[in-house]
């Protein structure tokens, strides 16, 4: 075993490099900034692929990466892209797919000398291939409703949870929602929220520079970040307030989701709303530090019932107020926020704050001096720290 607090093979839903970063890559810098070995796995596909360029080129990228031996991509953390058909809904092909995934795990992990490691799933659908290989324990990390995302086998992930359960060890959960679905699922079923590298986001509060491309956008503004995906955002409600509020300018930082055609995009042929665009994790304070509000616009339906949307901390942490819909997720937070259902109470929200209103400041600090990466970690590694110390494994 490496010389650490032990080896960790992350079985991720999204690669490495994806330029949205979520619980997969934080946590396994996480693992790496506390002592641990990681080798990142990344996504096997879950959606079943398009036509669509970007797919294409995901596609293509992928047998680029794929070479026999881990890639270092951090201290302490390497990466492995393995080769699989992304038709899970096939049961010749997902077999397929198993054999060939547990041979190059277990070439990677004889590289590495990781012998046993603490396996930490956000794949429900790898509970055949955990089986036939080596570990000291099974961690699901449950961070959304798979079954309910747009071009996912629902059915079939619904079954590979059931299933899953019954070989984990430990399930950690994102939300209420998901905390309790999981938990008779599961023999340990712990509830921690998502949260934020507050360090980071709190440069938004020291003047930053502004960037070029938003200081052509005249206040006041209301800036979104995240994915732009329909069953995420409510295009409707953002284009109602938008021409509620003519004055008040949206700017939207992030792509387009995959797997929707363009023309499910916000509504830029609005004279204030503003699409840049995808920009990188490290400037998205100094975006943050020239707005005026921070806004969630989400609509309500099945995936978002069970959503604790990471962006939340991340804009209380840049000292923004925040108006946002409703989620469930978010019912405990009702006094760090704005919650608002609808147009007319959304925009109703946006005015109130522009006119001045603002929640408790210290509240808020504390909260997410609480929701920080670190201080979660430390909670969780309470509970899976004595599985690396046991001696069972497959």
């Amino acid at each position: 075993m490496p010389v650490g607090k032990g080896p960790i093979l992350l079985c991720s839903t999204a690669d490495w490099d994806n330029p949205f970063w979520t619980n997969k890559q934080h946590m396994a810098v996480q693992f790496a900034l506390h002592g641990y070995q990681v080798l990142y796995v990344d996504s096997l596909g879950l959606r079943r692929p398009t036509l669509a360029s970007c797919d294409l080129g995901r596609i293509f990228r992928r047998l680029v990466r794929a070479v026999p031996v881990p890639r270092q991509v951090r201290p302490n953390i390497w990466r492995v892209s393995p080769v699989v058909i992304p038709l899970h809904g096939v049961t010749a092909l997902r077999r397929l797919n198993d054999c060939l995934l547990i041979a190059t795990l277990r070439w990677h992990l004889s590289l590495l000398g990781f012998g046993a490691p603490l396996i930490w799933s956000y794949n429900p659908l790898l509970h055949d291939v955990i089986r036939h290989l080596p570990h000291r324990g099974v961690v699901y990390h449950c961070v959304d409703d798979l079954r309910t995302a747009p071009g996912l086998p629902g059915e079939v992930i619904e079954d590979a949870e059931r299933r899953f359960g019954h070989m984990a060890d430990l399930c950690f959960t994102t939300s209420p929602s998901l905390q309790r679905r999981m938990t008779p699922l599961f023999r340990g079923t712990h509830y921690e929220g998502n949260v934020c590298d507050v360090d980071h986001f709190r440069r938004a509060r020291e003047h930053p520079p502004e960037p070029e491309d938003l200081a052509v956008i005249p206040h006041p503004r209301l800036l979104f970040v995240g994915a732009l995906s329909r069953y995420k955002v409510d295009f409707s409600l953002m284009e109602s307030v938008a021409q509620q509020i003519p004055q008040a300018h949206w700017v939207l930082v992030g792509a387009v989701g995959e797997g929707q055609p363009g023309s499910a995009g916000p509504p830029t042929h609005l004279a204030n709303v503003h699409y840049f665009g995808p920009r990188p994790y490290a400037a998205l304070p100094d975006y943050l530090g020239h707005a005026d509000v921070a806004v969630l616009p989400a609509p309500k339906n099945e995936y978002t019932a069970s959503m604790f949307p990471m962006k939340f901390f991340e804009y209380l942490a840049a000292g923004l107020p925040v108006v946002a819909s409703s989620l469930p997720a978010l019912e405990e937070y009702r006094d760090l926020f704005f919650p608002a259902d609808g147009p007319t109470a959304f925009a109703q929200a946006v005015r109130a704050v522009l006119e001045g209103a603002r929640r408790d400041r210290k509240r808020i600090d504390a909260a997410c001096t609480y929701h920080s990466w670190s201080a979660r970690f430390l909670r969780m590694e309470k509970f899976f720290s004595p599985l690396l110390e046991s001696s069972h494994h497959a």
